[in-house]
């Protein structure tokens, strides 16, 4: 048993999360808990291995993106790619937020509240203009053109996306695809790649620390409302990550659920345990190329790309969030709202930080949208943690089927 134990990461990172469920349930009850030595001392190991890969997270997207495009060898393929992932994209964000808006609207109503919500000190509002496709549209650029090492520095995906793109391509049409550029480019994502692996190896003590953490200081005691809102996206969720998306990988590549499941166990596990699509990025591209047979300029492009703009559950969980809140406000949605909330949720999902709790920014776009009150956003906090598990588990899941598919049409134009 320890021996498979050892050998497996998935039961690696679940044995983690039993023990620290189970330690800190039976732990007496300690005043100021999160202020004593022993606990801050478990914590070092969230701590650590988030610091690592944050520490990594942006050079291994730019590289591997880098490295992806300039194996294709061609801007003509390149630009064939680049299409089939992003229509399978857009496929499965259209089927996450037509499911979301749709159970929600057919749900009883919730009731309005009664008393007004106060917005917590620590929530940054963003500026309440009117939402145009302009003001869209300039934010999103805002955050995309920005120096790189800028980019590099704040984390900030969409932006290293956007210029690994442009260089890349600028590289592909510049030099000869033998050109020592390209070795360099391989030799340090390889580098990149070894020191990945090692990190990977703390997973499991950063998924006791995050487990352990959450059992001692979770607030169990949530409103009625919020229980029920909270087990309606869990079951959409769940649909959509258990029946949709290995449907369409079914239907598009033949695979079988429990050989789909079976590969992507690590890659999830790791999603739901750090709530982060971009932490769990390289243990995904290390699942996509050795249990699902991805090429490796396929993971390295769809993978990357879909941390940052592929984000299903996330998608999902803001149709739902603001039909709730409409209805908790009282606001009386027309068709038009219910469109506004229909493309903003597909439009904030691209973007949004893969970390922790990342949907919430694009979730006052959302709100902006509709004209919810920004409010709201203290409500989504009381019960957004353990649901942004469950979604990052979903984001992964479909970055993962969206490589397989995308890689599966690939082999199919070489052939033909």
């Amino acid at each position: 048993m320890l021996s498979t134990i050892k050998r497996s990461l998935p039961l690696q990172l679940l044995t983690a999360a039993i023990l620290a469920w189970f330690f800190a349930s039976i732990m007496p009850t300690v005043a100021n808990i999160t202020e004593q030595t022993w606990y801050q001392l478990i914590l070092l190991g969230k701590t650590t291995y988030i610091g690592l890969l944050k520490m990594v997270i942006g050079l291994v997207v730019m590289l591997s993106l880098m490295q992806g495009i300039t194996n294709i060898g061609s801007t003509l393929k390149l630009k064939t790619l680049g299409v089939s992932t992003l229509i399978f994209y857009s496929l499965t964000s259209i089927i996450a937020i037509s499911l979301g808006l749709g159970a929600a609207l057919l749900m009883p109503e919730w009731q309005p509240l009664v008393e007004p919500v106060t917005v917590a000190d620590h929530i940054k509002l963003i500026d309440q203009d009117t939402v145009t496709g302009s003001s869209i549209a300039a934010k999103l650029l805002a955050m995309a053109l920005v120096n790189p090492f800028a980019a590099l520095v704040n984390g900030n995906l969409l932006a290293i996306v956007l210029f690994s793109l442009l260089f890349s391509v600028s590289l592909l049409r510049s030099l000869p695809q033998q050109h020592v550029v390209f070795d360099v480019i391989a030799g340090l994502n390889k580098g990149l790649n070894k020191l990945v692996q090692g990190i990977i190896r703390l997973a499991p003590v950063a998924v006791f620390a995050i487990v352990f953490e959450f059992t001692v200081t979770g607030n169990s005691s949530l409103f009625g409302q919020l229980a029920l809102f909270a087990l309606l996206v869990f079951l959409l969720t769940l649909i959509h990550g258990v029946i949709v998306l290995p449907t369409l990988a079914k239907i598009f590549t033949g695979i079988k659920f429990r050989t789909l499941f079976k590969a992507i166990s690590a890659p999830l596990a790791m999603a739901f345990a750090t709530s982060s699509s971009t932490a769990t990025l390289p243990l995904s591209m290390q699942a996509a190329e050795k249990e699902l047979g991805i090429s490796q300029s396929t993971s390295s492009f769809v993978l990357p790309l879909g941390a940052v703009m592929n984000m299903d559950g996330t998608a999902l969980f803001e149709g739902v969030a603001a039909i709730f809140l409409a209805q908790l406000f009282g606001i009386d949605l027309s068709t038009t709202g219910i469109v506004m909330i229909f493309i903003m949720a597909m439009v904030s999902s691209v973007g949004a930080p893969g970390m922790p709790s990342g949907s919430m920014s694009g979730m006052q776009l959302v709100m902006l949208a509709a004209g919810i009150p920004l409010e709201g956003i203290a409500i989504l906090l009381i019960i957004e943690r353990p649901l942004d598990t469950f979604r990052t588990a979903v984001n992964v899941e479909g970055d993962l089927i969206a490589a397989l598919v995308v890689d599966k049409w690939q082999q199919n134009k070489n052939i033909t």
